[in-house]
């Protein structure tokens, strides 16, 4: 069937990619300026969190942290992204984006008493520009559109970044969000990691959309598709829409194509809804790889290097865990207390009952 003259026309997008698997360059304009110190602290981070990652998920078995969402493979989005913000900058993530808010400044002991369920998890330091991660999925997006309005009344030249899978991209709260930053014009980044599945899910059946990044039309805000595999596209784009949302260009929607290795949570089994064929085909394109072979033909990484960044990741989670699990433990009167500056009458009569 043709379309009529009045139809919005849309056509399949190519996502952005500047790194080939291969670690070659394929567009050489668009490699992100970064020195080469710069280089090595992005492998650095890198290559730390997948061992974080493969930490904590032992961690998770041993029931010394509750809920965990493993990134193994989301690597490349979630450092790249975060990188290229400035430290001031609001980030509003989902339950898997604790990666983000570590490297904005989030201690990693917070982190672990977050997913330990622990008060003190949420008590975020006051130079920290983060919400704890969001359970209820994409209520987070919304929040960013509140910092985003607040920022752009106070004449802030800071950005508003929610973060949010695919999952979340069917959710109701998304296109409010987006409906809401396109009328205002807000400096928000609304960041979604299409990891392919939203849970067991897979995102051909969400959505008859072309992609996520073509729901930007609808809101009359900006939408690019990035290659989430690729820390470099990652970099660019994010940096790209940062200085547009600053300048009063208004949001941007990047939908960054990634995958997880390993399974939604520790109570998920991936292998009931994932192929062998499909999960080889995403491994060679993993983050990590890519970007080690762009910087070792630059000398500036080796397997040595990796192996001694792993080596001192398994030792700062080791500390950084006893010190959580270190912390006094939770009681029902410093709850009641933590939630308010000074605590009201009935509850103070309420903590007296339980005391």
């Amino acid at each position: 069937m043709s379309k009529l003259p009045y139809e919005v026309q849309t056509e399949p997008v190519t996502p952005l990619s500047i790194l080939s698997p291969e670690g070659e360059i394929l567009q050489p304009d668009l490699v992100p300026e970064l020195t080469d110190d710069q280089l090595r602290e992005i492998m650095y981070r890198m290559v730390f969190t997948r061992t974080w990652d493969e930490r904590a998920v032992n961690l998770g078995r041993q029931g010394r942290l509750g809920f965990y969402a493993p990134v193994s493979g989301q690597e490349a989005s979630m450092v790249g992204s975060e990188y290229a913000l400035n430290r001031d900058d609001f980030i509003c993530p989902g339950y898997r984006d604790m990666p983000q808010l570590v490297w904005h400044g989030l201690p990693l002991y917070q982190a672990f008493l977050y997913s330990r369920g622990h008060q003190h998890g949420g008590q975020i330091p006051e130079d920290v520009h983060v919400l704890m991660p969001q359970i209820i999925i994409g209520a987070q997006v919304l929040h960013a559109v509140g910092v985003a309005m607040a920022f752009k009344k106070r004449g802030e030249k800071r950005v508003a970044v929610a973060y949010t899978g695919d999952g979340g991209s069917s959710e109701g709260d998304f296109y409010e969000a987006l409906n809401f930053a396109g009328a205002f014009n807000l400096p928000a980044l609304f960041i979604v990691q299409n990891n392919r599945y939203a849970i067991t899910t897979p995102f051909e059946k969400q959505t008859a959309a072309l992609s996520i990044a073509h729901k930007a039309v609808a809101a009359g805000i900006r939408g690019v598709q990035v290659d989430g595999m690729d820390v470099f596209a990652v970099i660019h784009a994010v940096r790209e829409a940062a200085e547009r949302a600053r300048n009063g260009e208004g949001a941007t929607l990047l939908e960054l194509l990634t995958y997880r290795y390993r399974p939604h949570s520790m109570a998920d089994d991936a292998t009931k809804y994932r192929t062998k064929d499909e999960e080889g085909e995403w491994a060679e394109k993993d983050p990590l790889i890519r970007f080690g072979r762009y910087l070792e033909k630059k000398g500036l990484w080796s397997e040595e290097e990796t192996a001694r960044v792993k080596e001192e990741a398994k030792q700062v989670v080791n500390e950084q865990i006893k010190k959580a699990e270190s912390v006094e433990k939770m009681t029902v009167a410093g709850l009641i207390d933590s939630m308010f500056e000074t605590t009201p009458k009935h509850l103070e009569e309420q903590k007296a009952d339980f005391e």
